[in-house]
């Protein structure tokens, strides 16, 4: 008998269990630890350093290529890769996450070095670590992932526009008069004005580049395109001796080792110059990283841990910066990249960190020899596969809300500031939002309440018997919220008539907000002045303490779990 009470209390405690918030080892436990405890032995990790050695292979050229557009040397590409790659992978919510310099970070750099210089880079990558862990630990990690769809798309292909307008410079071998402007319409009126100093050297370097890369894509897809195209090109302009300028001629190649650990120059003056750009990296950087954990998701079924995510990524901008890095965060191609590549958990991407380790290490020389105009063709690939186009074109044509969302956000971007595009499409989809969940409530008179076809032991309710001469019955269907205040609040103004009894059934309406227990409120005080029974049914345990909270109680209201409940209440005690 203790047994089959056992038994019997088991779905109960499972459905206890379900609902019970997670713990915070639940939430902060990294994937490496959860690969770990499932059983990890030779064969996993053949498959994760397969999968390892493929993405060091594509994040090689990458990261220098990211460095470069983002106005610093090559080699702090390959420090935040290193790194924060490392970190991101080893304490990330994520089993498949690569870690590194982003393209969609470029823009944002750039103008920090340009403003603050190198030392201020570092001290707003620091700052946005630490803003990061932050939001992790206060378990905001869930309502970044709200942002709207138009507005990730909007957003992307702002990116790519920016960055390949960047690129045109090193595409080209153009020569400028003076600096090179940020905002995008002077960049291109300083690009024409130098149009008569193409370089036709790097042309063809950039050309064949991206040539390859889209050949060896086509017909070879499983090799590495960008590092065979790297690589092809620096032999050509090595062999021919073409004049075409690459890393050592301008940077004098990379350091064969990682620097010691170091702070930045701290100062309040520098940190107050820097907060904006470090709340912009942070912010920037928990989308990139949260959108590019979902990908992988999709690609394998698996969860990822939003909360403990965003904290490994405040944890590898911080020592990225100590290492003389640049902002680091999940990169969805080479994500992607790993998934493909077969990997079995974050191992995969702590080994393609230390693959890159062993690249400086080893062969640093050999980069002095890789053409600019080489690692600009790699990026404008890179912006290419970055404007989703077929989606951009679905999204223009789905409706005209999520095509001003689009827009708004992508010229924003372009033309004023990656923040400000992210704000703007925001709450320009949240208003959109608002209006179509407002539209979507519907308050019905004497109306049937339930569906044909419901069991007679459901409590089904007789329509018929709502619609006598004292008794009026509305049903609220959707979320009552401000949006639909002011239409559930004309319809309620109507219940001062003759009728005596009115029954508001709430049994479909999954949310009340504050604002709409205001309006019940004002309604039934009114009902009350004219002598008129208020019987609120069907309202779930939380609607009613939300109503009660705001006064919506005895005498005003009375409620009934059910319609048929209600008007037994209506018998029981009929009104004089």
């Amino acid at each position: 008998m203790d047994q089959i009470r056992r038994s019997a209390h088991q779905p109960a405690q499972k459905s206890a269990q379900k609902s019970a918030k997670p713990t915070f080892s639940e939430l902060f436990t990294p994937k490496l630890v959860t690969v770990w405890r499932e059983g990890y032995h030779l064969p996993q990790f053949k498959a994760d350093f397969v999968a390892g050695l493929t993405v060091a292979i594509v994040a090689l050229p990458l990261s220098m290529a990211i460095a470069i557009a983002s106005g610093v040397t090559p080699e702090r590409g390959l420090f935040t890769a290193i790194v924060g790659g490392f970190i991101i992978s080893a304490f990330g919510g994520s089993r498949f996450q690569i870690g590194g310099p982003a393209g969609a970070f470029i823009v944002l750099v750039a103008a920090t070095v340009q403003r603050e210089g190198v030392d201020g880079l570092l001290l707003a990558t620091m700052m946005a670590g630490v803003f990061l862990l932050a939001i992790g630990y206060l378990r905001l990690g869930t309502y970044i992932k709200f942002i709207p769809y138009p507005v990730t798309v909007g957003f992307t292909a702002g990116i790519a526009i920016i960055i390949f307008s960047g690129q045109i410079v090193e595409l080209f071998g153009l020569t400028l008069a003076g600096p090179e402007p940020g905002p995008l319409l002077p960049k291109l009126m300083a690009i024409g004005a130098a149009a008569g100093t193409i370089n036709i050297s790097a042309t063809l370097v950039a050309v064949l580049t991206i040539a390859t890369i889209v050949a060896v894509k086509r017909w070879r897809p499983g090799w590495p395109g960008m590092l065979i195209a790297v690589g092809l090109a620096s032999l050509v302009v090595a062999l021919l001796s073409l004049p075409a300028e690459t890393i050592g001629t301008r940077y004098g190649g990379i350091p064969r080792s990682l620097p010691f650990p170091a702070l930045p120059a701290l100062s309040l003056d520098k940190a107050i110059a820097v907060l904006p750009d470090a709340v912009a990296f942070a912010l920037l950087g928990a989308i990139e990283s949260l959108l590019s954990a979902v990908v992988a998701d999709g690609m394998t079924g698996r969860r990822h841990r939003s909360n403990c995510e965003l904290v490994a990524q405040g944890f590898a901008n911080i020592a990225s910066a100590l290492f003389g890095g640049i902002c680091a965060t999940g990169t969805i191609a080479r994500t992607a990249t790993n998934v493909r590549a077969g990997a079995h958990g974050p191992v995969s991407g702590m080994l393609h960190s230390l693959f890159l380790l062993v690249f400086m290490l080893v062969a640093a020389p050999l980069a002095s020899y890789i053409p600019l105009a080489a690692l600009a063709g790699v990026l404008a690939v890179v912006c290419w596969n970055m404007f989703e186009k077929q989606a951009f074109v679905t999204l223009l044509r789905a409706s005209r809300g999520d095509a001003l969302v689009l827009m708004a956000t992508f010229l924003i971007v372009v033309f004023r500031d990656l923040t400000e595009g992210i704000v703007v499409g925001f709450a320009l989809g949240s208003i959109l939002f608002i209006d179509r969940m407002a539209k979507s409530i519907a308050v019905e008179a004497d109306l049937p309440l339930v569906q044909d076809d419901v069991a007679d032991s459901s409590g089904a309710y007789d329509a018929s018997e709502a619609s006598d001469a004292d008794t009026v019955v509305y049903r609220i269907s959707g979320a009552f919220f401000f949006g639909a205040a002011s239409t559930v609040g004309t319809v309620l103004d109507r219940i001062a008539d003759q009728r005596k009894n009115f029954i508001l059934d709430c049994s479909a309406v999954p949310f009340f907000d504050s604002t709409a227990a205001n309006v019940i409120e004002g309604a039934a005080h009114k009902a009350k002045r004219a002598g008129v029974r208020f019987i609120i049914a069907g309202a779930s345990p939380q609607t009613r303490r939300t109503l009660i909270n705001h006064g919506v109680k005895r005498p005003l209201v009375t409620f009934a779990a059910s319609i048929n409940d209600a008007r037994a209440q209506l018998k029981a005690a009929p009104a004089d």
